[in-house]
């Protein structure tokens, strides 16, 4: 029996990641889509420190990825973490349960990836993630966050995919990933 896999989607604002985290969760019975963003609405107050709530919401997270890894299922993450630090919590969660961490980071051109961010459905999380992203310097914030991930770049784990394609072709890509990892 393969051990269960945290599958985490690293990548800049509108990359793609919580796009294909969740085609790849329905697609795949027992997956659990931990996306991170989408947990911090449940705590009161989130849209008014969306920095603060992330802290506050990250043990939650790795509390349901342990238990989801430890029941034998597979969580796919959609999370930027541009930081090796962070990394090392979320890659522990998994690896030191028996479990394994495939870390996948996605790259497109910064025209594609703000064009992408700039045209997300309205959604609450979207409009507060928009304007933090205005209130950090809009395009040069996302840029800057792009440049952020050279660590991750560099890491010798990384599964390095190209997501300037359509979703279809990038899901195709990542799936191949998988399967080869």
């Amino acid at each position: 029996m393969t051990a269960a896999r945290l599958i985490h989607l690293n990548g800049a604002p509108g990359v793609g990641k919580s796009t294909l985290a969740a085609q790849y969760a329905a697609e795949h019975p027992g997956v659990l889509n931990c996306d991170v963003d989408r947990l911090r609405v449940l705590v009161g107050g989130w849209a008014d420190d969306f920095a603060g709530v992330g802290t506050l919401v990250q043990p939650i997270a790795l509390a349901m990825i342990r238990a989801h890894l430890d029941g034998g299922h597979d969580v796919v993450m959609p999370q930027m973490l541009a930081s090796e630090e962070r990394r090392a919590l979320f890659r522990a969660a998994a690896v030191d349960g028996g479990h394994d961490y495939v870390h996948v980071l996605l790259r497109a051109s910064p025209g594609t990836a703000a064009g992408r961010f700039e045209t997300r459905p309205p959604d609450p999380l979207h409009d507060v993630i928009r304007a933090v992203v205005d209130a950090d310097g809009g395009p040069e914030a996302l840029a800057g966050w792009e440049s952020r991930l050279e660590t991750a770049a560099a890491a010798s784990d990384v599964v390095r995919l190209d997501a300037d394609g359509d979703v279809a072709s990038t899901y195709r890509a990542l799936l191949a990933a998988l399967r080869a990892d």
